[in-house]
C-alpha cells in the first residue's frame, strides 16, 4: 500500500538568508521594500503590501489572474521577481480607478457583464488595458492580418488573441470581447 504523498511546503527563511531593498512606483505612489530575492512580484503584492486585487491562479504563468502592468507592459506577477521591478511602476488593478470612478475597461466590463465568479477579472482587466494602449502603438499580434499595415479597428479574432493569456474558467469570453469592443469604440484613437 503506498504511503500518502507529504505536499512540499516553502522552505523557512534561514537566518541570514540575504535581503534585497527595492524600490519602485506602485499604482502611481512610490514604494520600498526590503525581501529576499526570489519573492515574486505576486507575493509581494498580495502578503507584503496587503493588495488582493491580484489573484493567484495556477502560480505558473498559465492563467493571467495575476496579470499587473510594469511600465504599462502587461507581465504575470507570478513569474516576475519582486527586484526585476527595482526603479520600474507597477500598476495593478487598484490603481486604475476608484468606485467614485471607474476606469473605462472596469466600467465596460461591468455594463458588458464581462465576468461571473470574478477571479479572473483583475487579471483580465489589467490585460485589457494593455491591450488597449498596444492597439494605439499599432503593435501587431499573431493574428495581424499586414504587418506592414496596422491600422483600423481590431476584429473579434483580434481581441481574443491578445486576451488569449487570460483564461475564465467561466466561461465569459463574449462578453469580455464585448466590453474590450465597447471601449475600443468609445477612444478609438
Amino acid at each position: 500500500m503506498d504511503q500518502p504523498a507529504i505536499p512540499a511546503t516553502a522552505p523557512p527563511a534561514v537566518a541570514g538568508t540575504p535581503r534585497c531593498r527595492i524600490a519602485f512606483e506602485l499604482n502611481g505612489q512610490p514604494h520600498e521594500l526590503e525581501l529576499e530575492p526570489r519573492v515574486t512580484l505576486l507575493d509581494a503584492l498580495r502578503e507584503h503590501l496587503k493588495l488582493i486585487g491580484t489573484k493567484k491562479g495556477c502560480d505558473r504563468g498559465q492563467c493571467g489572474a495575476c496579470t499587473v502592468l510594469v511600465d504599462g507592459r502587461r507581465v504575470n506577477s507570478c513569474l516576475t521577481l519582486a527586484v526585476m521591478c527595482e526603479g520600474r511602476s507597477v500598476t495593478t488593478v487598484e490603481g486604475l480607478g476608484t468606485p467614485e470612478a471607474l476606469h473605462p475597461v472596469q466600467a465596460a466590463f461591468i455594463e458588458q457583464d464581462a465576468f461571473q465568479c470574478g477571479y479572473c477579472t483583475p487579471g483580465q482587466i489589467c490585460s485589457t488595458v494593455a491591450l488597449l494602449e498596444e492597439a494605439r502603438a499599432g503593435r501587431a499580434s499573431a493574428v495581424t492580418p499586414d504587418l506592414c499595415r496596422i491600422e483600423g479597428p481590431l476584429s473579434d479574432a483580434e481581441i481574443r488573441e491578445r486576451m488569449s493569456g487570460n483564461l475564465c474558467r467561466c466561461g465569459a469570453y463574449p462578453n469580455i470581447v464585448r466590453a474590450v469592443r465597447q471601449v475600443l469604440d468609445s477612444n478609438p484613437g
